[in-house]
């Protein structure tokens, strides 16, 4: 097994270990997940194809280096298993760090509160 195929498979493996049983962000589970994969993949097909159709290459594999599996337009199916790992380790980091803590949403639930509040509270017939 090539180089760049065993660190594909890590690549997938630590992401989707990630995802279901470190961060719990379960996104493989979720359609918006493979949706946003679809799209990258879509761009991925036209741009990686391109650069590695084997009638005039700009990026060269070692062929001992990779499966020696191509698809789409010649790519080695090896940088789409990279996409897919870059995209969920993407939106994992995404949903980690944007997810909200337990204290800044009862922090907005007393600024709402107090909103409400100072503006006469609903029904106060302004």
């Amino acid at each position: 097994m090539g180089e760049y195929t065993l660190l594909t498979l890590v690549a997938i493996a630590i992401v989707i270990g990630l995802d279901l049983v470190v961060l719990r962000t379960r996104l493989v589970r979720t359609v918006g997940f493979w949706i946003s994969l679809a799209i990258m993949w879509s761009f991925q097909v036209a741009v990686d194809g391109w650069l590695t159709r084997l009638d005039a290459p700009i990026v060269l594999y070692a062929d001992e280096q990779f499966s020696g599996v191509r698809v789409f337009l010649d790519s080695p199916i090896e940088d789409f298993g990279f996409g897919f790992a870059m995209i969920l380790a993407t939106l994992m980091a995404w949903t980690v760090l944007g997810r909200p803590t337990r204290s800044s949403l009862v922090q907005q639930v007393d600024t709402d509160a107090r909103r409400r509040a100072d503006d006469g509270g609903p029904g106060d017939g302004r």
